[in-house]
């Protein structure tokens, strides 16, 4: 949690809203943000930001009670490194709901402020900031195809940051060896 943190204060004091930074051709850093919904989905308005920051909360507290049980009752090491990892991801993109709406100003054409004088929101309404881009290849879908024959597309055009990164790792290891931490009881 602490490099997902470091990372999107440096991000947003250091890069303007749609910003990037070429590292390779395949990997860029890209300045977004969003409102906390996944893959940046828009929800509805101030109330709509509120419910989903305040659902959120609600969720890692399930999430910190699932990690806190496991870890008493000694379940596998890879369930709890699992549910570790979505807690810490949920724990960081919750951090920028709760606090970044009133700790910085805004992101376009400047550099964020952190600690600002007039925030670009408020408590529970921050945006939630993602910043690794991997456009790996770019296409053209087939003129064949319905709908989307001949428009254009980049494979993993998803922008996201450290914490998606560690929920995505947590529920891949859940899925990968379900069949070992979840084991079936024989009757």
């Amino acid at each position: 949690m602490a490099i997902d943190q470091i990372s999107k204060i440096w991000i947003k004091t250091n890069l303007m809203l749609g910003q990037e930074i070429f590292v390779f051709d395949w990997f860029r850093i890209h300045f977004i943000e969003n409102n906390g919904a996944a893959w940046g989905a828009e929800i509805g308005g101030k109330v709509g930001k509120l419910v989903l920051t305040l659902f959120r909360l609600c969720a890692i507290v399930g999430i910190g009670y699932w990690l806190l049980k496991s870890i008493k009752n000694k379940e596998y090491n890879l369930l709890i490194i699992a549910i570790s990892l979505i807690f810490s991801g949920a724990l960081g993109n919750i951090i920028d709901s709760v606090f970044y709406g009133a700790l910085f100003d805004h992101s376009n054409y400047q550099l964020a402020t952190l600690f600002a004088e007039k925030p670009y929101g408020m408590i529970l309404h921050g945006k939630v900031v993602d910043m690794l881009y991997f456009p790996m290849w770019h296409g053209t879908f087939p003129s064949w195809m319905p709908k989307v024959g001949g428009d254009s597309f980049t494979f993993f055009n998803a922008i996201f940051n450290v914490a998606d990164a560690a929920i995505s790792v947590g529920v891949g290891i859940l899925i990968l060896f379900g069949k070992k931490i979840f084991p079936q009881e024989n009757n």
